[in-house]
């Protein structure tokens, strides 16, 4: 860890110093894009990776003349994303001008929700370290996304200029503010997590953070322990991973904790995340609301949303992450950890519930799902399911039933052509295994000696001699019971 990431109120390696102390008041700003096939105000496509500029059209360019058509699909995300958050649903919408220049943004200005935002006034529930905390919503809102700015052209990879590509302008966000009720880095992220999920159960968005559909700023004040008046708030920005999050968030209250004690005052600005030095820089001074000039957008009318269409959209919500979790481990009987694995995504929760309709045994299946070095959602429920029933009859040990599924997935044939192909049925013989015992025992005969005086530990090796003289096929229980009988204790 940063050494200035360590004597912040919370943190583990906190040491109690001399003067006053002061606890973290943060609360987050997350981008979360939509996963709809166009974009918020025209027909251009949201796909990632396109070439730049490819996604465009007059209204992406902010053309004189052109007019916003709004995307009904992000209305609805919108009310889904508020419904599973706890958040009261504004009936009457208006879309607002943010005006700033930039050159990324072509109109020189975004349509966004200022008075009147979609969603406000919800909550999530956390858990960290067995403390239950609620982490309240302020709003959710509408808006575009703008361009992006290249300092290195994409193909002559010269860096003698910048250079604007549009693709991204106009693709369709919501933006998600937290009240600042957060206090630990941790905390931060752990609701990060648990938001970012919720986003994903309900496919809104895939929680890409790498590349960029889901994007976190801070705002980060610290104050005197005790008080409740707040400190001045700075932003910072560039944080791409949860890793990223935590570090930058313990480094930027330790800075500010480190100005206040030294008797200076902290400035009200936005700033970037390094992650290779670990250190958050000075960008600029941080905008208020009043320098965005925000005013009712003339081209889009107020959006009106009915009861019906609320009541159709929570009719069809999924079941959350929270409520799963709950659920798993009261009627299957999972450890909470075991739980959190495997609800992580639904695509995973829906696979163990498919599963054990095929395989009840649901504690066996957790850790088989669990412990998969691959994607187990990818294989043939079918296909793991005879592979797991060979593993309980004894015609698989654990490491084969493993090597025989790495096969599955990387070639797509079934269970039963691997092992036959590549001969790894578990050898549960008698006869086979007693000779292979009887081999092992006369290489060794002042290992057995040693065994018998009391050496307990040289049971594992003869067992290890036993299996590698099989190619590690033989049942290693049969041959613990054998080998006992061969040479005592």
């Amino acid at each position: 860890m940063n050494n200035l990431q360590s004597g912040i109120r919370g943190d583990p390696n906190y040491e109690e110093t001399e003067g006053m102390n002061y606890e973290p008041v943060i609360g987050l700003e997350v981008h979360a894009q939509l996963l709809t096939r166009t974009k918020l105000f025209c027909s251009c496509s949201t796909q990632f990776g396109n070439e730049p500029n490819a996604n465009t059209c007059p209204v992406c360019f902010g053309l004189p003349g052109v007019l916003p058509v709004l995307n009904r699909r992000v209305v609805e995300f919108a009310i889904r994303a508020g419904l599973a958050t706890n958040c009261q649903i504004t009936r009457k919408n208006i879309f607002a001008r943010k005006n700033y220049f930039y050159p990324d943004l072509p109109k020189g200005y975004q349509i966004s929700q200022y008075e009147n935002p979609i969603c406000t006034k919800g909550w999530i529930d956390i858990e960290v370290k067995g403390e239950k905390r609620r982490i309240g919503l302020t709003r959710i809102h509408m808006e575009e996304d703008a361009g992006k700015l290249l300092h290195e052209h994409p193909v002559s990879r010269s860096k003698a200029a910048s250079w604007v590509d549009l693709n991204r302008a106009g693709v369709p966000l919501l933006e998600i503010v937290s009240e600042p009720d957060i206090r630990l880095p941790e905390e931060g992220v752990v609701y990060l997590k648990e938001l970012r999920r919720i986003l994903m159960y309900l496919d809104v968005c895939d929680g890409n953070m790498e590349e960029g559909s889901l994007r976190c700023d801070a705002n980060i004040s610290i104050r005197p322990v005790g008080t409740k008046k707040f400190g001045t708030k700075v932003e910072i920005k560039n944080m791409n991973s949860f890793r990223h999050i935590e570090k930058a968030l313990y480094y930027e209250i330790k800075r500010q904790t480190e100005v206040l004690k030294g008797g200076g005052t902290t400035a009200q600005e936005t700033r970037l995340w390094d992650p290779e030095r670990e250190v958050s820089e000075s960008m600029r001074s941080k905008e208020e609301a009043h320098d965005y000039r925000y005013f009712p957008d003339p081209d889009l009318l107020p959006v009106e949303i009915d009861e019906r269409w609320i009541e159709k959209i929570q009719s069809n919500l999924p079941e959350l992450p929270q409520k799963k979790r709950d659920r798993f481990i009261k009627q299957f009987q999972l450890s909470p950890a075991q739980a959190e694995v495997l609800i992580e995504t639904g695509e995973i929760a829906s696979f163990f519930e498919q599963m054990l309709q095929k395989y009840p045994d649901s504690k066996k299946l957790a850790n088989w799902i669990i412990n998969s070095p691959f994607p187990v959602t990818k294989l043939n429920p079918d296909h793991l399911t005879k592979v797991l029933t060979l593993v309980d009859a004894g015609t698989l040990s654990s490491n084969m039933a493993k090597e025989v599924l790495q096969k599955v997935y990387e070639t797509g044939r079934p269970p039963e052509e691997v092992i036959e192909k590549e001969g790894l049925t578990q050898v549960s013989d008698t006869a086979a295994l007693e000779a292979a015992i009887n081999e092992a025992i006369s290489e060794n005969p002042k290992e057995v000696e040693r065994f018998r005086g009391g050496e307990e530990k040289l049971f594992a090796f003869f067992l290890g001699q036993v299996m590698k003289k099989t190619k590690g096929k033989a049942n290693p229980k049969i041959v613990a019971d054998l080998l006992r009988k061969k040479i005592g204790r």
